[in-house]
């Protein structure tokens, strides 16, 4: 399954708004440098769809708000 994400990074507080069917839009505290937004961005989808971390991936835009990411079956 793919999913598409809007991230903001260095928000407030933590969120994750679904907008349509495969499109989220993500608020992390981390900042997006080395990697730590990422990270936790894929920590908030494996929780969103109760998944383990290492079935989602970050397809594209691995340096961009604007990103797709891969969820493996369960």
């Amino acid at each position: 399954m793919y999913v598409h994400v809007q991230v903001v990074a260095k928000a407030r507080e933590e969120r994750v708004v679904r907008k349509k069917e495969a499109y989220y839009l993500i608020h992390v505290r981390e900042p997006a440098q080395q990697n730590r937004a990422n990270e936790r961005i894929r920590e908030l989808i494996a929780l969103e769809f109760r998944v383990a971390l290492p079935r989602v991936r970050i397809i594209n835009g691995h340096h961009s708000p604007s990103k797709l990411l891969a969820i493996a079956d369960r």
